[in-house]
C-alpha cells in the first residue's frame, strides 16, 4: 500500500518495508487483543516477551526516523526505571513478598516484591505503548480514516470531516511560522523573557483564530460545491485496499501472540 498523505515526512531513496505496505486496520486489529490480554497481566515475562515481539517488529518490518530510534534506544531504559520505582514506592507493602530488603530509610523500607510489582507494571505499559507503535507510526492519519471508510463502513461524512479537520493540523503549524516572521519583520518581538513570550503568543491567537475561520469557510464551500453529502456512498480516489497479505499478518501475529501466552502460562509455576 503507497502512502498518499503529502504531509508526511518522506525519507528518500528508502525502501518501503512490509509494516508500512499494511492495512492500517490489519495492524489494529492484529495488537489490540495482545493489548487487551496486557491489562490483566500480573506477571513480568508476558510484557516483556510482547515488548519483544514489537521491537523486532519494528526493527525488520518499520523505516522509522533515527530520532525515534534514539528515543527508544534511550527513553525506554530510563522511563521503565522511573516507572518501576514510582509504582515500587507507592505499592502497600502488606501486599508484597517482604522477604527481602533493598532500602531503609527511617521507617520505610523498600522490598524487592514492590520492585518486581512497579516492574511489572512499568513493563505492562511499555509493552502496550510498543505495540501502539506498530500501527501508529507505520500509517498515517488519513490512511486510517480512509481504511474507516472503506472496510468498517463508516460513514464517509464523519470520515471526511474528520480528514479535513486532520488537515488543519500542518496548515496551522505553517500559518503560525508566517505570523511569528510577519511580527519579526514588524518589529513586534515584545523583549525578553517568560512574560514577553506569553504576551507574544497571545499574539498568535488572533490571527491564527481569523485564518482557521477563513480555512473553514474556504473548505464548507468547496465541499458543498462538490455535493459532499448529498449522495449515500461516494468513489473514492484513494484506496486502502485490505489484502491477503494483511490477513496474513493478523493470522501470523494473533498465532505469535498465543503461542507467548500458552508458553508462559505452561512455564510459570
Amino acid at each position: 500500500m503507497t502512502t498518499l498523505d503529502p504531509y508526511r515526512e518522506r525519507v528518500e531513496y528508502a525502501p518501503i518495508r512490509f509494516l508500512h505496505r499494511l492495512n492500517p486496520l490489519a495492524k489494529i486489529g492484529a495488537t489490540l487483543p495482545a493489548m487487551g490480554f496486557l491489562l490483566f497481566t500480573r506477571d513480568i515475562v508476558t510484557p516483556l516477551a510482547f515488548l519483544a515481539l514489537a521491537l523486532v517488529l519494528l526493527i525488520i518490518g518499520a523505516h522509522l526516523p533515527w530520532r525515534l530510534w534514539l528515543a527508544l534506544g534511550l527513553g525506554m531504559p530510563v522511563l521503565v526505571s522511573f516507572m518501576t520505582l514510582s509504582f515500587a514506592i507507592w505499592v502497600d507493602p502488606d501486599k508484597v513478598d517482604r522477604a527481602v530488603t533493598l532500602l531503609t530509610i527511617g521507617d520505610y523500607r523498600l522490598y524487592l516484591g514492590s520492585v518486581l510489582v512497579g516492574l511489572a507494571t512499568a513493563a505492562r505499559l511499555m509493552a502496550i505503548l510498543t505495540l501502539g507503535l506498530l500501527a501508529g507510526t507505520t500509517s498515517t492519519g488519513p490512511d486510517l480514516v480512509r481504511a474507516m471508510v472503506q472496510q468498517l463502513r463508516v460513514p464517509y461524512r464523519i470520515g471526511y470531516t474528520a480528514l479535513a479537520a486532520y488537515r488543519f493540523v500542518p496548515r496551522f503549524g505553517h500559518e503560525l511560522q508566517v505570523i511569528r516572521s510577519a511580527h519579526r519583520v514588524r518589529g513586534m518581538a515584545g523583549g525578553r523573557g517568560p512574560i514577553a513570550g506569553v504576551r507574544r503568543y497571545l499574539g498568535y491567537v488572533v490571527p491564527l483564530l481569523a485564518g482557521a475561520i477563513r480555512h473553514a469557510e474556504r473548505v464548507a464551500l468547496a465541499m458543498d460545491a462538490r455535493a459532499f453529502g448529498a449522495h449515500a456512498s461516494r468513489t473514492e480516489r484513494h484506496l486502502v485496499p485490505f489484502r491477503s497479505r494483511d490477513w496474513v499478518f493478523m493470522a501470523l501475529f494473533l498465532a505469535a501472540s498465543a503461542a507467548i501466552v500458552l508458553f508462559i502460562e505452561r512455564s510459570l509455576p
